[in-house]
């Protein structure tokens, strides 16, 4: 066996081996094919943008652009509420801030709701 694969894209397993067309990690169970691990490698850094457009990076400070419902919850985080001291990562769905709101406590935002400051 002289080839050697890509870690998981998932846990980052070293011990990915290939089934058929695809690449399986026997640690989570997590399958992808080849040419996608390929292409991900090209894209390089992801760039998050804001409602408006602006490039938002970890530390920015930004503020609300529409009523938020809290999923389980009857509290509303409301328009114009400043965030500080986003995170940007890679979450569930679209959201990809993970911050701390004032009085509500820590949660995942889309950036697509919040405007930069």
């Amino acid at each position: 066996m002289n080839e050697t694969f890509p870690p998981c894209p998932e846990c980052s397993s070293a011990y990915t081996y290939e089934m058929g067309a695809l690449l399986v990690c026997p640690e989570c169970g997590h399958e992808w094919s080849a040419e996608a691990s390929e292409g991900l490698e090209e894209a390089g850094p992801r760039v998050i943008k804001d409602a408006v457009g602006n490039v938002l990076a970890d530390g920015d400070t930004v503020t609300v652009v529409k009523d938020l419902k809290i999923k389980g919850s009857s509290n509303v985080i409301k328009v114009g509420t400043k965030v500080r001291g986003i995170r940007l990562m890679d979450g569930v769905g679209d959201h990809d801030i993970d911050c701390k709101v004032d009085g509500v406590g820590p949660m995942q935002l889309k950036s697509s709701v919040v405007k930069k400051v």
